[in-house]
């Protein structure tokens, strides 16, 4: 299941989890929400792995938290800790990202 955040709070879903993976967008983001369905579809392949959909744009301290400075950006969080982030429009990125921390 994706969470979307609807308050600046990542920084605590990141450390009350162990993996985390988080897609940064913003609403007028077109590559954004046409990877939005990919990132849910791996979210009900990985349930033992949190995902989060952050805007770039209203939450500038979870952004902070990966570099972001491209959208669409996914990044994956472990123990509370910064791993890596890519910025794509294409599903096989997005799932080599996932695959790096199941």
């Amino acid at each position: 299941m994706v969470q979307e955040l609807n308050q600046d709070n990542l920084a605590q879903i990141v450390s009350d989890n162990k993996t985390v993976v988080v897609q940064f967008s913003a609403t007028w983001c077109g590559n954004c929400r046409i990877m939005k369905p990919k990132f849910k579809k791996l979210s009900s392949e990985n349930e033992e792995t949190v995902f989060v959909i952050a805007d770039a744009e209203k939450f500038p301290e979870s952004r902070k938290l990966a570099t972001v400075d491209n959208l669409p950006t996914f990044a994956t969080f472990v123990d509370g800790k910064f791993v890596n982030q890519v910025q794509t429009n294409k599903f096989d990125v997005l799932k080599e990202l996932v695959n790096e921390v199941i």
